[in-house]
């Protein structure tokens, strides 16, 4: 099968396009504008040049856009590309409004009109899986209370609202224009190849040079966590075992308080990297608690029993071995985060096809 993939240099699109390599026999065209979060060195030990292609290609370029899709004739398209970085959101929201929904709307509109001109075989075959967040949902207000497929919208950031319009978009496009779609939405992924502007790969990296711990208020609010490995065979089962128009809920079964998650880390880190730097003892010593950001939610939980019970599928990770392993790799893949720190690896885009 032809897989053609958005954002795919990404953090959880590179982690999808590893696992399909690996693990499949499918051909792969990654589309990725490569802003700051796009990083193809998180693609270097992919050594496939038969089965996976990379084009730079910004989603906002509708023309591009659809010349590739009508050149690739894909099975699958999965689309990931977007802005999702909250604290950007509430600073710059245009660029979110522009890739996550008109982007988003240039990829269905291409789609439309690639399925317009493709046979009934291609159609009945075909997918279009969008891939959400929890955070369209809101806030969690009772202790037990889980996200369902079901929940109402109600996004707290641009960020957020951007991601639920986009939702909405493609429900809209498979219901009037019969593109067959499948929409999941995850909780707060985790792991190898994070940018390091993320909670954990921050918390990580600053522990390790001795720097500020930042803790947004008193550090209660509560994520499910799900490692991105068992998130990208999430993926793929959904867009080859779901049902077409269904929504799939994916998450990690690991709540977690964010003060939680930097202790968590600093504890493994006394194992891991007993070496600190001179400035510190232990590496808790670093936490510091901040002013709170705006509409911050408090807390997200998921419901993953529908792509448990219809799908089969559960997380091999458990928080604590896949915080380990990512802390891990972090101590033992210096070379990635630094090039991303000082910026080196936006220099020399390795593997690009212009």
């Amino acid at each position: 099968m032809k897989y053609l993939i958005t954002g795919g240099a990404g953090f959880i699109g590179s982690a999808l396009i590893r696992y399909l390599i690996d693990s499949t026999e499918h051909t792969i065209l990654n589309l990725d504008s490569l802003t700051y979060a796009g990083n193809l060195d998180s693609l270097e030990s992919i050594n496939s040049p038969h089965r996976y292609a990379f084009k730079e290609i910004d989603i906002c370029n509708f023309s591009a856009l659809k010349h590739e899709i009508q050149s690739f004739h894909p099975d699958i398209i999965m689309h990931l590309a977007a802005e999702s970085h909250v604290d950007r959101s509430i600073d710059e929201p245009g660029a979110f409004i522009q890739t996550n929904i008109i982007g988003t709307y240039n990829l269905l509109e291409a789609t439309r009109m690639y399925l317009d001109s493709a046979s009934a075989e291609s159609i009945n075959n075909f997918r279009f899986h969008h891939i959400s967040t929890d955070e369209v949902y809101g806030d969690l207000i009772g202790p037990d209370d889980l996200f369902t497929e079901d929940t109402p919208y109600a996004p707290s950031s641009p960020y957020s609202a951007s991601k639920a319009s986009s939702d909405h978009l493609v429900r809209a496009w498979g219901r009037t224009f019969q593109i067959p779609f499948i929409i999941t939405n995850c909780s707060n992924n985790y792991g190898p190849f994070h940018f390091p502007e993320k909670l954990i790969p921050h918390t990580i990296l600053n522990a390790l040079h001795g720097k500020p711990i930042p803790v947004y208020g008193n550090g209660d609010q509560i994520r499910d966590w799900l490692y991105v490995e068992d998130h990208a065979i999430a993926l793929n089962l959904a867009v080859t075992k779901g049902l077409i128009g269904e929504t799939y809920n994916i998450g990690g079964y690991n709540e977690k308080k964010n003060l939680e998650v930097v202790e968590s880390i600093c504890n493994i880190l006394e194992d891991l990297a007993p070496d600190k730097p001179a400035n510190i003892k232990y590496y808790k010593e670093l936490i510091t608690f901040v002013s709170d950001r705006p509409g911050h939610d408090q807390r997200y939980a998921i419901d993953s029993s529908k792509i448990t019970n219809d799908l089969g599928w559960r997380p091999n990770e458990t928080f604590e071995t896949g915080l380990y392993k990512t802390v891990d790799w972090y101590l033992q893949n210096k070379q990635w985060w630094e090039r991303v720190l000082n910026g080196s690896y936006k220099l020399d885009r390795i593997g690009k096809i212009t």
